[in-house]
């Protein structure tokens, strides 16, 4: 483990973690969620970052020297970082992740052309079922992901791009038709996010996504005594989208008229309705400021049965 690598994480338990255990290089934490708000496909550029900026005030309330302070300096010193001879990224396998990662490959692609560039990523540990992040794996089991690494090919890095280019786009219609068709074989994960990330168009049955739909059901089924117990729960069971209590937090505000309250948790009449398909939500939850990459979130509908997407024409 030279001093010649630049490990560019995930997050800041994976950097701590990978440091805890002396590993030797410098380190980059790639502190942003680009599974939530509109993307472009410019990574790193004015336009770039003032769009995402305008997205985290808007929605997270962030602060502009917030902002500047935990993600736009670490990227300032991202780009300052040029004399490694090789580019280790360190992701996990869920839909926050793949998402983050195909975009700084993108970056990567354009902008240290010819590095050498590896991929650890976490999932699945031998024959378990269990999906573990990166700092849950021991100390042996993070060195034999660090030894089996991957090394990206120039196809890899252009297949990644190609993901994130049409994750931005418009329109999430072709993204539905090439990740099933043209598949790489070194992303183990990148498939089943971008399925993830679909299925977050609301459905025809309802008007709510596959994420709103699960946090109806699980209110009803496990019954949380607190919100704090509900947002806990939700962490637990749906890991696939690897999202943090405050994206959450965030979606039980948005429909907060489905639930009659949070502590305990209970559904409205409402809620009830819409969960068993009798209410249709859409026109009461939709605008058009909500963005899933580049694509206008309720400009399609996703339709259960058949797992396809449709574009709402006016």
């Amino acid at each position: 483990m030279g001093a010649s690598i630049l490990h560019i994480t995930n997050g800041d338990s994976t950097t701590n973690y990978l440091k805890k255990l002396k590993f030797s290089g410098e380190f980059i934490t790639w502190r942003e969620m680009l599974c939530e708000g509109k993307t472009t496909t410019d990574v790193g550029s004015e336009a770039f970052w003032k769009n995402r900026f305008d997205f985290f005030k808007s929605s997270y309330k962030v602060s502009k020297q917030k902002f500047i302070d935990y993600t736009l300096k670490e990227y300032r010193s991202l780009c300052n970082k040029k004399n490694q001879k090789e580019i280790v990224l360190w992701f996990e396998y869920d839909l926050f992740c793949q998402i983050n990662m195909i975009a700084v490959i993108s970056w990567l692609k354009r902008y240290r052309k010819g590095y050498h560039i590896s991929l650890v990523c976490s999932g699945k540990v031998g024959n378990s079922k269990l999906m573990y992040a990166l700092p849950e794996l021991n100390e042996n089991q993070i060195h034999s992901h660090f030894k089996n690494r991957i090394e990206l090919s120039q196809d890899d890095i252009e297949y990644a791009d190609y993901i994130w280019q049409l994750y931005c786009s418009d329109s999430p219609l072709q993204l539905e038709r090439v990740y099933k068709t043209k598949t790489n074989s070194t992303f183990t994960y990148l498939a089943s996010a971008v399925e993830a990330h679909l299925k977050r168009y609301p459905s025809i049955e309802n008007g709510l996504n596959s994420v709103e739909n699960s946090i109806l059901r699980t209110a009803v089924q496990e019954k949380p005594k607190t919100k704090n117990q509900f947002i806990g729960q939700l962490l637990k069971d749906e890991d696939v989208y690897g999202y943090g209590d405050l994206q959450y937090e965030n979606k039980l505000n948005e429909l907060g008229k489905l639930f009659h309250s949070f502590n305990p948790v209970k559904l409205s009449k409402i809620g009830k309705n819409v969960l068993e398909n009798q209410l249709n939500f859409y026109g009461q939850i939709r605008n058009d400021i909500s963005y899933l990459g580049g694509s206008k979130k309720y400009s399609f509908l996703y339709h259960n049965k058949s797992e396809k997407l449709f574009q709402i024409t006016s």
